[in-house]
Order: C-alpha cells, then sequence, then structure tokens
C-alpha cells in the first residue's frame, strides 16, 4: 500500500512540473472548491435537519398564525433556514469559474515560454517549443476538469437549498 501513495505521489509531482507553476494555483483553487463543497453537503445532510426541525418547532409553538406579524416571522424562519443553506454556493460557483480562468492563464505563459524559444533558437528546435506546448496544454486542461468536476455539484447542490426551502415552506402551515 506505501508503495502505491508513493507512485501516486511522483505521476502528481511530475503532472505539476509538466504544466508549470499555474497548475498550484489550479491544485489550491480545486482544494478550496471541494472543501466547501463537502461542507455544503455534510451541512445539508446533518445540522440542517436539526435548524428544520427547530424552525418548525418555533413555527409550530405560535398560537395563531394568520396575522400579518405571523406571515413575516413565517418568511424570517423559511430565509433564516434558506440563508443558512446557500452559505458558500457562490464561493463554490466563483471557484468554479475561476478554474478555467486560471488554465487560460497558464495557456498565456506556456504559449510566452514557445514564443521565447522560438525568438532564441528559431522555428528549428521543435523539442524545444514541445516543452512550451505542454505547458500551455496541461494547465487549460487541468482548469476545465477542475471546473466541470465543481460545475455538477454546484448545481445539484443549488437545486437541493432550492428543494429544502420549499420543503419548510410547505411544512409551515398558515391554518389556526
Amino acid at each position: 500500500m506505501p508503495e502505491f501513495i508513493l507512485v501516486t505521489f511522483e505521476y502528481i509531482r511530475d503532472f505539476m512540473e509538466l504544466g508549470g507553476p499555474v497548475l498550484y494555483l489550479i491544485a489550491g483553487l480545486l482544494i478550496i472548491m471541494w472543501f466547501m463543497i463537502i461542507e455544503r453537503i455534510f451541512y445539508i445532510s446533518g445540522p440542517h435537519r436539526e435548524a428544520v426541525k427547530a424552525a418548525i418547532d418555533e413555527w409550530e409553538s405560535r398560537k395563531e398564525r394568520k396575522s400579518w406579524a405571523a406571515h413575516q416571522v413565517r418568511e424570517e424562519l423559511v430565509s433564516r433556514v434558506g440563508s443558512k443553506l446557500r452559505e458558500n454556493l457562490s464561493m463554490i460557483q466563483a471557484c468554479v469559474a475561476l478554474a478555467p480562468l486560471f488554465g487560460l492563464l497558464g495557456t498565456v505563459t506556456g504559449m510566452i515560454e514557445v514564443f521565447q524559444v522560438m525568438a532564441i533558437n528559431g522555428t528549428s528546435n521543435a523539442r524545444a517549443m514541445a516543452g512550451g506546448v505542454s505547458r500551455a496544454t496541461v494547465p487549460t486542461m487541468a482548469g476545465m476538469v477542475a471546473a466541470l468536476s465543481g460545475l455538477f455539484l454546484s448545481f445539484w447542490l443549488q437545486r437541493k437549498a432550492d428543494q429544502e426551502r420549499e420543503k419548510l415552506n410547505e411544512k409551515l402551515t398558515l391554518d389556526h
């Protein structure tokens, strides 16, 4: 098992060297994005249920639920739970949007390297230009993969937050 881990780290190191320093930015962004995604998933599966139960208990303990003031209390309860659900979703979406931009930054820096090789050696040294081309394409691919990995879960979390808010809205009945 330790040999597998060592080989995996070697592959990661080689990949990071192949793509240049921009890959470290993409990797950092990816780690931050996934920590926030995992935190949201854990929140929905645990503490969110407690927040919903507390909001329902607070609403059910009211003696009257038809006045304008009662409607405002209901809206505040739904809003409070909903805002807690949406916490960090905009940051996750920002990370999804930034990942391809960091990849584009890697493309530009890699192409600058190609142009520098061409200026120094001319266009006859294909091997020297290939290093710059790989530094141009690898970050682009990494940025797109990072964005796609977070895009689907970002939409899922957004949809789940909307559904959970709507469920709470339906549970807080206006009868009495």
